[in-house]
């Protein structure tokens, strides 16, 4: 049986080489773990593991009394005005995240921009469907169903209200 001398500081090569392996185990089982129904770790970017490309975090939602460019929309949670959004089409506010669509003439819809899948923000709206970046899931203007996986739940509606024409959160 050979003798392992004390390492500086008083550890053997066996304590010390036993611990790295268990730091790398950690790490290894940390990067595995993933499902649909948990966020990312705060801070970290949802990375697509096929192309290495990573959706940034996006910022928090303004303080109350800060507002978009609508004007006297309810709560003082003014996001667009109503010809911001085009019909059959719509527009993502990252910074409020809220995806507002006009799937009919004078129809407005809200939901949740935060997608199902991996809690990615999702990038725009285009061929009648809210766009994912990160994974590719694309949801319905009309209802937030999904129309292409992975996601699998539906985007969640949130309430609006039009005034005129500004349209704002309830």
């Amino acid at each position: 049986m050979t003798h392992m001398s004390p390492a500086p500081g008083g550890a053997s090569r066996r304590t010390v080489v036993a611990a790295v392996g268990a730091t790398g185990l950690a790490a290894a089982l940390a990067a595995c773990g993933g499902s649909d129904d948990k966020a990312p770790p705060p801070g970290t970017p949802d990375a697509d593991a096929t192309s290495g490309t990573a959706q940034q975090p996006s910022q928090p939602a303004s303080p109350p009394g800060q507002e978009s460019s609508a004007a006297g929309a309810t709560g003082g949670r003014a996001l667009a005005r109503t010809s911001e959004i085009p019909v059959g089409g719509g527009k993502v506010f990252a910074d409020r995240r809220v995806v507002v669509t006009q799937p009919s003439q004078g129809e407005f819809k809200a939901f949740s921009a935060i997608c199902t899948h991996q809690k990615c923000v999702v990038k725009d709206v285009s061929d009648g469907t809210i766009n994912c970046p990160c994974h590719g899931s694309k949801f319905s203007i009309e209802d937030g169903g999904v129309r292409h996986d992975p996601a699998k739940l539906p985007l969640p509606e949130m309430k609006i209200s039009v005034r005129g024409d500004s349209i704002g959160l309830d």
